[in-house]
């Protein structure tokens, strides 16, 4: 991996800490937050690297509609849909209920990017 994306990777692993419970956020509201609007799919890389991480909560981080689109990195059938139900979210057919009632957004929350 080249060093510029291990930088961003970290980057996309402090935001993804910052998520709260029962909350969840999109690859591309992340890299739109790190000022890299156009680098949704690295984000998706970087989360599916998060595995062996167990203090990133990879599971909170969805597509741009709320779809599980990630879920195929987890262990088990169906471990992020369930990781998300532990928190209150309702998931039908792989897509968040009331996505916008759960979407958290790192510019709302967190400010600018420093």
């Amino acid at each position: 991996m080249k060093p510029e994306n291990q930088n961003f990777f970290q980057k996309v692993y402090e935001v993804a800490r910052q998520i709260p419970f029962g909350r969840v956020t999109s690859y591309g509201a992340i890299a739109k937050y790190l000022g890299a609007a156009r680098s949704a799919r690295m984000v998706g890389w970087a989360m599916n690297g998060a595995g062996n991480m167990p203090e990133v909560p990879a599971h909170r981080v969805v597509n741009k509609t709320g779809l599980l689109t990630g879920k195929h990195h987890f262990d088990g059938i169906n471990l992020m849909q369930q990781l998300l139900e532990n928190e209150g979210i309702q998931v039908v057919e792989n897509q968040i209920v009331d996505f916008e009632k759960h979407f958290w957004d790192p510019f709302k929350e967190l400010g600018t990017e420093s």
